[in-house]
């Protein structure tokens, strides 16, 4: 049995893409396949599942020794299993940028490609067999692009998204921005997490001069409610930081209508970093960065100190 498993702190597309490739694997190619997930999937994920019938996958911490392992949503180890390099990875289906550091027993099939969503690289692979997809598995990838592009305003997006998503909501008869409001409403709702699990929540781990950060980016069409625990937020971050063994911890809240973000800065380093980065002039505790929407694409190749 293959597994197929995302990064740690599921997203959407973590949790879609793993279960939409299973499916194709299992039902498709005939070879069984289950995905799994790294950790609880966050809020629209959850939705996700719930809103389209769609079965949670069973969460796992590790991967044994020689497991057959399909990694979808990611190519970095530091966003796996610690024993992932034991593991024997067949495949590996992204759309970030190379990270290296996997190692494999044998040649692989590896597809990373420049666009916005995992799912339109697993809808471009599958070919004529994407249209076998029952419908919930059709509504679980395109509940990954749209929440991947946020409905296209990300500057990730590019048209092959787009005509993808249009093609799978047409097929579906869903309205996209009917669908995407729901999408982000459930992706707003974090009243029931802690701060630092919401520090957590949609999080990667970055290395800059030096210094370990966690680069963590919180999406949301209601920005209000999280920077009203802003102080919250900035007390947690040195905890978060010293158990996940992180010099800093990097909070942008972006609002996905206005298209901005808003970074906390609770501390010199943070005010560097914001400077020196994006050119902003910092004077408190937050800083708006204008136009700011995607940590792929615009925060951490930015990131400088």
């Amino acid at each position: 049995m293959i597994k197929v498993l995302g990064h740690k702190s599921p997203d959407t597309d973590s949790t879609g893409s793993p279960i939409i490739w299973a499916w194709y694997l299992t039902e498709v190619k005939g070879t069984p396949a289950r995905p799994m997930l790294l950790g609880e999937p966050n809020t629209e994920a959850a939705f996700m599942l719930k809103r389209w019938d769609l079965p949670k996958p069973e969460i796992i911490a590790e991967v044994a020794a020689g497991e057959d392992v399909v990694i979808v949503d990611t190519n970095n180890p530091a966003e796996l299993p610690s024993g992932i390099n034991d593991a024997n990875i067949l495949q590996i289906i992204d759309h970030h940028m190379l990270a290296g550091g996997l190692k494999t027993r044998a040649p692989i099939d590896i597809t990373i490609r420049p666009l916005a969503c995992t799912a339109t690289i697993m809808h471009d692979l599958m070919g004529a067999d994407a249209a076998r997809m029952p419908d919930n598995i059709k509504c679980a990838m395109l509940s990954c692009i749209l929440s991947d592009t946020l409905e296209f305003r990300s500057p990730t997006t590019t048209p092959h998204d787009r005509e993808v998503a249009e093609g799978l909501a047409r097929d579906l008869g869903i309205s996209i921005p009917d669908y995407a409001a729901e999408l982000f409403a459930a992706k707003s709702d974090v009243s029931a997490f802690s701060d630092a699990e919401l520090l957590r929540m949609d999080s990667k781990e970055y290395s800059l001069a030096g210094k370990e950060l966690r680069v963590s980016v919180l999406e949301t069409t209601s920005p209000a409610p999280l920077l009203n625990r802003k102080a919250g937020l900035i007390q947690a971050m040195a905890g978060v930081a010293a158990e996940d063994g992180a010099d800093q911890v990097l909070l942008f809240i972006v609002d996905i209508l206005r298209e901005e973000a808003t970074l906390l800065v609770p501390n010199d380093l943070v005010r560097q970093l914001a400077e020196a980065s994006f050119g902003a002039s910092v004077t408190g505790d937050t800083v708006v960065l204008p136009g700011i929407m995607s940590r792929k694409k615009q925060i951490i190749p930015m990131l400088k100190l």
